[in-house]
C-alpha cells in the first residue's frame, strides 16, 4: 500500500510522502505507525487506574475513510480501528475471526471452492443497526463497479474470487457485471464467497480494507456526502471516528456496541497533525503525545534513553522514473539516476533510524520459502557492483542518444518536513553528478500529491509500498502494463507474463522463481524504478503504554489491545 514519504506504506518518513505495514507477538510488538513511528511494549495487564487515553501525531490528514477507495496508510490505518471485516489481525500478525462467527463451512463443487461465512449475530454497526451478509456484498461490488472502482479493485482477483478479474477488465465479457462476482448474501446472516483460485494467503486478505462491508441501507441515503465527515458513516470495529477536524487531526472513541468492547480498554486515542518533527518531539516531551518519531536530527539526543527504540520494517522506498518523460523513457538516463544516488548516505546520516540502503523491491528478513529468504538470489539487490563512475557513463551515452546536453526534470513529494530534506537530498545526488541535470522540487499536501501522481503528472516521485498480504506478489504485482499502481508508464510484456503466470502456478516453487526473476527483470534490465531504502524507525514512546501493536503487512497498527497503565 501507498506510504508517506507511509503503508505504505506507514511512515514518517515515506508515509508522509507516499504510498504499509512489522512484529508483533505475545511479548513486544514493534513497527512503524503511520508516520513510520517503531513501536514497543506489551503486557497483559489490566489497565487499573489511568485514564485510557492515548496522544499520538501524524504527518497527513487522513485523505478518505472510504474503503472502497483508500489506497494509502493513514486511510488503512485509520480504517483498521474503527471497522472490521470477516476477520482482522491479532497481535501475533494472524488473521482471527471479527465479523465471522465462527470458520466458514468448505465445499468442493465443480472445480470451485465454497466458502459460507456466519456473521455475528452481535455484529452491530454504531447505530444499533446489524451488520449484514449484504453489506459485505455491497462493498464488494461497490469496488470493483467502473463507476466506482477502487485503487485496490484487483483485491477481489488477487483473493482468487470467482471473476475478480474479469469484472475489472475492460474488453473481457464481464467487465462491469458486478453481480457475476462469486459472492452472495444467501441470508441475512450468511455470506457465500466463491473462489476459483486457491490463494495461500487467503484468509490474511480477508483482513484487508478492500475487503471490509459497509452499511448498505446507510451508505444509500448518504450519497455522495458517505464518509466525508464523522458523522457521515457508521462504525462496526473497536472504535468509532468521534471527530474528524480536516487538516488538524481526529479523535476516536471506544465503540461500546463493538462485539468484543470487553476486551477494549481505551476510551480515546486523539491524533493531532503535526509536520514539523521539532515541534513533535516538544510534544512528547511535555507529554502532551505519547509517542514521536526520531529522525537523525533527534536520534543522538534520546538514543541512550530506555524510551529509544529502532526496528526494520517491511515497507520499501523509491522513486517512480515516469516514462511519459522523453528523457526517462531513456534506460541509459534512468540507469545513471540509479547508480549515482548514494543510499548509504541516506541511511546512515541522513534517516539514521534502523534504515538500511535497498536496491530491490521485495523487503529481505520477511518472507521465506522453505526456510530461504526470498532475497536469496540476490541478497544485495541489483547494480550493486556499479558505481558514480559508472552512471557518468550512462548519463552521457544517454544524452547522445537524446541529442542534447541538458535535462530538466520535476521531483514531486510531499510538504513534511523530513519528506522535503529526503527531496533535497535527491536533488543534490543527482545534480551533482549528472552534469546538465537540473531537478525543481514539487511540494504538495499529500492528498494533492495522491492526485497528481494518480494522474501520472510527475517526472519522478516518491514512493513507498508496505505489503498488504504476507506473498511477494504484494510488491512484484504493481508494475504490470497500466496496473493501478504503475502510474509511470512501465510496460514489459516478459515481466507482465512472469506475474500473470505466478498467479496462478502451483508449484511454489517455481512461482516464486517467477517473481524473484520479474523483480530482476524490473530493477536490473529495465531500471523501472529506483529503489532507495528499506524501512526502519527510531521512536520515542511512554512506557506507560502498552500493548500497541504493529502489523507486518495490511494496516501498520491495532489499538484494540493498547492500555495505558501509570
Amino acid at each position: 500500500m501507498k506510504k508517506k514519504f507511509s503503508l505504505l506504506l506507514s511512515v514518517i518518513l515515506l508515509l508522509s510522502l507516499f504510498l504499509a505495514a512489522c512484529s508483533g507477538n505475545s511479548n513486544t510488538s514493534s513497527n512503524t505507525n503511520s508516520e513510520g513511528e517503531a513501536t514497543s511494549g506489551d503486557s497483559d495487564s489490566s489497565e487499573g487506574s489511568a485514564e485510557q487515553v492515548l496522544n499520538l501525531t501524524d504527518t497527513q490528514d487522513i485523505p478518505t475513510m472510504d474503503s472502497t477507495q483508500a489506497t494509502d496508510t493513514v486511510a488503512f490505518n485509520a480504517m483498521n480501528q474503527v471497522f472490521e471485516g470477516l476477520y482482522r489481525l491479532d497481535k501475533d500478525n494472524k488473521p482471527v475471526l471479527g465479523m465471522a462467527a465462527e470458520e466458514p463451512q468448505v465445499e468442493e463443487k465443480d472445480g470451485e471452492t465454497v466458502y459460507t461465512f456466519k456473521i455475528r449475530d452481535d455484529a452491530n454497526w454504531s447505530d444499533g443497526t446489524p451488520v449484514k451478509a449484504d453489506d459485505f456484498v455491497y462493498a464488494w461490488h461497490k469496488i470493483i463497479h467502473p463507476d466506482t472502482m477502487g485503487g485496490y479493485a484487483s483485491m477481489m482477483g488477487a483473493a482468487g474470487i470467482k471473476n475478480g478479474n474479469e469484472i475489472i477488465t475492460e474488453g473481457d465479457p464481464l467487465y462491469g457485471k458486478v453481480e457475476e462476482l462469486g459472492v452472495k448474501a444467501v441470508d441475512e446472516k450468511t455470506l457465500e464467497v466463491v473462489v476459483t483460485q486457491e490463494v495461500p494467503y487467503f484468509f490474511d486478505l480477508l483482513t484487508f480494507a478492500s475487503f471490509y462491508p459497509q452499511p448498505s441501507e446507510f451508505a444509500e441515503e448518504q450519497g455522495e456526502n458517505y464518509s466525508l465527515e464523522a458523522d457521515t458513516m457508521l462504525y462496526n470495529g473497536p472504535f468509532t471516528l468521534a471527530e474528524w477536524n480536516h487538516g488538524e487531526g481526529w479523535k476516536l472513541a471506544k465503540n461500546d456496541g463493538y462485539w468484543d468492547a470487553d476486551t477494549v480498554q481505551l476510551k480515546e486515542a486523539n491524533y493531532k497533525i503535526v509536520k514539523d518533527e521539532a515541534t513533535r518531539v516538544n510534544l512528547y516531551e511535555t507529554g502532551s503525545i505519547d509517542r514521536a518519531a526520531l529522525s537523525a536530527d533527534f536520534v543522538d539526543q534520546f538514543k541512550d534513553r530506555e524510551d529509544f527504540t529502532t526496528i526494520l520494517d517491511t515497507t520499501i522506498y523509491f522513486l517512480r522514473m515516469n516514462q511519459k518523460n522523453e528523457a526517462l523513457a531513456n534506460n541509459d538516463i534512468r540507469k545513471a539516476l540509479y547508480l549515482s544516488y548514494d543510499r548509504d548516505g541516506l541511511v546512515n546520516v541522513l534517516l539514521n533510524n534502523g534504515s538500511v540502503a535497498a536496491r530491490y523491491l521485495v523487503p529481505k528478513e520477511f518472507l521465506f520459502f522453505n526456510d530461504e529468504d526470498f532475497r536469496a538470489p540476490a541478497p544485495d539487490g541489483y547494480l550493486a557492483d556499479q558505481t558514480a563512475d559508472d552512471a557518468a557513463e550512462y548519463w552521457k551515452k544517454g544524452l547522445e542518444a537524446l541529442g542534447t546536453d541538458k535535462v530538466e526534470l520535476e521531483f514531486l513529494t510531499t510538504d513534511s518536513d523530513l519528506a522535503s530534506k529526503i527531496a533535497e537530498y535527491a536533488k543534490d545526488q543527482f545534480e551533482s553528478k549528472l552534469d546538465g541535470l537540473t531537478i525543481t522540487i514539487n511540494k504538495q499536501p499529500w492528498k494533492q500529491f495522491l492526485d497528481l501522481e494518480d494522474a501520472g503528472d510527475f517526472d519522478i516521485s516518491t514512493g513507498g509500498w508496505g505489503p498488504d498480504y504476507p506473498d511477494p506478489m504484494t510488491y512484484i504485482y504493481m508494475f504490470e502494463t497500466d496496473g493501478a499502481y504503475n502510474r509511470m508508464d512501465y510496460s514489459n510484456e516478459e515481466y507482465d507474463k512472469l506475474v500473470s503466470d505466478a498467479k496462478t502456478e502451483t508449484d511454489e516453487q517455481k512461482r516464486w522463481e517467477m517473481m524473484q526473476e520479474a523483480e530482476r527483470i524490473l530493477i536490473e534490465e529495465d531500471t523501472a524504478i529506483l529503489p532507495t531504502y528499506q524501512g526502519g524507525s527510531a521512536i520515542i514512546m511512554k512506557d506507560y503504554v502498552k500493548n500497541y501493536h504493529i502489523h507486518k503487512f495490511g494496516a501498520d497498527s491495532s489499538l484494540k489491545w493498547v492500555t495505558i497503565e501509570k
